[in-house]
């Protein structure tokens, strides 16, 4: 699906929850769907936003992002470096996709395959408890890591 089909779409699920899409919100789904395997920051997104668009506040930047949170459009994250990261959800998955994070290189891996769907099942027999959403973030180091060389890079795994 190309980034105007994407931004189409997420207009759609806007307007039907009863938000426009101004051409605020438009760069800013243009700039995380131009950079969805980043994992950006408020104010990564803010500075690859201002660059096309000058005009915009970070204010409006970080409104934008809660929003879009708030409507399950993009799931507010942290990886244990203390910072809010913003990464678009998967609408051809049911649930948000899993992370590996490098506790020594920060490097971040996307586990994009659902691997929890027998647990949730045994969470609903057992306790009555339906699962709607559900992430998963390993910490730990990976065998390869360069300790540094790789900082803040992230990639899909599948």
């Amino acid at each position: 699906m190309t980034i105007l089909e994407q931004i189409d779409k997420i207009n759609r699920q806007l307007t039907a929850k009863g938000y426009k899409l101004t051409s605020q919100r438009e760069i800013t789904l243009q700039i995380l769907l131009e950079n969805e395997n980043d994992h950006l920051s408020a104010e990564e997104v803010f500075m690859l936003v201002r660059a096309k668009f000058p005009e915009i506040g970070l204010a409006t930047v970080y409104r934008t992002l809660e929003l879009l949170s708030e409507l399950h459009i993009v799931e507010k994250m942290n990886f244990g470096d203390g910072v809010a990261r913003f990464d678009l959800r998967d609408d051809s998955h049911a649930h948000m996709h899993h992370h590996l994070i490098c506790t020594d290189c920060g490097l971040v891996k996307e586990i994009k395959d659902d691997w929890l769907s027998e647990i949730e099942k045994r969470i609903e027999n057992e306790f009555g408890f339906k699962v709607t959403d559900h992430r998963l973030d390993f910490t730990g180091s990976f065998n390869n890591c360069t300790s540094g060389d790789c900082k803040r890079k992230s990639k899909a795994v599948s």
